[in-house]
């Protein structure tokens, strides 16, 4: 990739051990349902948050909060709006509102740097797009980037504690003595994610090789999308940072960890869909959790069973595989973990979708066009009875459909249903189905 001199510096060094990471907005409630309790706030007047981070080799996170940054004035909103914020689509694989939106904003990138962050979220999002289920849906999801310019390229903390930076977000290492931890103020995020057409999950791109990243809690509640992450954007593993974090928000999945001291757990059975109290057994024949995978050859390795350890404890939870990404970087989705992140590409995106319009007559000789997965199943109905001959089109003309000029109302209807192999359970298969009518002008 071609940088501009600036991002050749010497004091972008690469750094190859540790990595930072927090949980995105489903964090903070796997954490809590995990340990049987909402943790309570600290005992002083400083908002804080919490951040899941791994540090070191052993690729299992750590926990930690920090402080909540400080509401923008009136006056710096109107800046941030009046000011830079160029959106350029990166990804459009449709009409926003049937797909999921995922808005990248860059921080550290000058003003001539910012084609360099374009290529940069181009780089990222394949290499997150490279990982299963993502690889299967990859036209389920648009995909925006919005320019943030900063006075200087780079971020601080970055190769050292004492380097300081003038970015847009305020991107930094060392947050909170933390040195992978990449915090942003999370303030002026929203106020440039706020310029995209939509946003469904936000990722700060910071000019940086550093391994590290960071993602928020308590976000989705105010702004109504699944958090803010931070990545750096020339690190070669910080996209598996990404990934992870969406098991929490997208996938509402809990970490699949335990911490050395964190001894036996005694609380309900945990809401997320990989940890349970029970075992094997126990899930098979009270047909709970991860039952209908119990055996079944899983990608990150092994055979889907009851492993112990997870949600932070030793002792007393159980995961479905020995080791997923849920428990280490740089590994896959167990089958469980897979199911779940399909369910959560289905919250905001649909199965099927077009760039015609449904809410207006479209001519006979026009044509239709719609997008599906490729798992998914496509049928073509006109005034309720199926065109045999049609299904599996992604494009066809309602004339050529046999629909009659002869002046009475007429429609057409897509119906399309995702039969992927990687969901089993019958809730999830229910936001697996949609269809599309047109309206027909037969003068």
């Amino acid at each position: 990739m071609r940088r501009s001199a600036s991002r050749r510096s010497p004091i972008r060094t690469t750094v190859s051990v540790g990595v930072v990471v927090v949980a995105m907005a489903a964090a903070t409630a796997t954490a809590a349902t995990a340990q049987g309790a909402t943790p309570a706030p600290p005992p002083h007047t400083q908002r804080t948050q919490q951040v899941e981070y791994f540090t070191g080799d052993s690729g299992h996170p750590r926990h930690t909060r920090v402080p909540v940054s400080k509401p923008l004035s009136p006056s710096e909103r109107a800046a941030i709006a009046a000011g830079d914020g160029d959106v350029t689509p990166i990804v459009r694989s449709g009409p926003v509102g049937s797909k999921l939106d995922v808005v990248f904003i860059g921080d550290g990138y000058t003003a001539a740097q910012q084609e360099d962050f374009h290529a940069d979220v181009r780089a990222k999002w394949a290499k997150m797009t490279a990982v299963e289920p993502y690889a299967s849906y990859t036209g389920q999801f648009n995909v925006w980037a919005v320019d943030a310019v900063s006075h200087d390229s780079g971020v601080s903390g970055d190769p050292t504690k004492d380097v300081v930076r003038d970015t847009a977000l305020n991107s930094a290492f060392f947050c909170e003595g933390t040195e992978r931890l990449l915090c942003v103020d999370t303030d002026k995020v929203e106020s440039y994610a706020a310029k995209a057409p939509a946003a469904d999950l936000v990722v700060v791109l910071s000019n940086s090789t550093k391994y590290g990243g960071a993602g928020y809690n308590d976000i989705s509640s105010q702004v109504g999308y699944d958090g803010i992450a931070t990545a750096s954007s020339d690190n070669d593993r910080s996209d598996q940072i990404a990934v992870h974090e969406t098991g929490h928000s997208l996938g509402k999945l809990a970490d699949e960890y335990a911490y050395g001291e964190s001894g036996t757990y005694s609380g309900p059975e945990p809401a997320q869909a990989n940890l349970s109290t029970l075992s094997a057994d126990q899930m098979t024949a009270q047909r709970q959790k991860w039952y209908r995978w119990m055996g079944q050859e899983s990608p990150d390795g092994g055979a889907v069973g009851a492993f112990e350890g997870g949600g932070y404890y030793e002792h007393g939870l159980n995961r479905p595989t020995d080791n997923s990404i849920m428990r280490s970087l740089g590994r896959q989705f167990n089958l469980p973990g897979r199911e779940a992140m399909i369910a959560g590409f289905y919250r905001y995106a649909s199965v099927l979708s077009s760039p015609v319009a449904t809410d207006r007559a479209v001519p006979r000789g026009a044509r239709i066009r719609v997008t599906v997965p490729a798992s998914a199943r496509l049928r073509w109905y006109v005034d309720g009875r199926e065109h045999k001959s049609a299904r599996g089109r992604h494009t066809v003309v309602p004339r050529a459909l046999g629909v009659p000029a002869d002046g009475r109302p007429h429609t057409v209807t897509a119906k399309a249903v995702d039969r992927t192999g990687a969901v089993r359970d019958p809730a999830v298969r229910k936001l697996l189905s949609g269809s599309l009518t047109w309206r027909v002008a037969t003068y």
